[in-house]
């Protein structure tokens, strides 16, 4: 119970200062009238997103993989 209880508050409160940096960040973007700043910010949540889906896949297709090839020898 209590390590439930603590992963709860450590997550809740992980959660709250990331969501006060995304509205001083877009407050910061909007009030610049340079959109290439705004545009590399994009680019580059566009990255650090796509990395961990690339990763997952790339560990999802090798389990595939690895139980094809001893579905195969049975």
């Amino acid at each position: 119970m209590k390590k439930t209880l603590l992963t709860l508050i450590l997550i809740l409160t992980t959660l709250w200062d990331t969501a006060s940096q995304c509205s001083m960040c877009r407050a910061v973007l909007e009030s610049e009238a340079d959109t290439g700043q705004a545009e590399a910010i994009n680019d580059g949540i566009v990255y650090l997103m796509a990395f961990p889906y690339i990763l997952v896949g790339g560990v999802l297709y090798v389990v595939y993989r690895s139980f094809k090839k001893k579905k195969s020898q049975q």
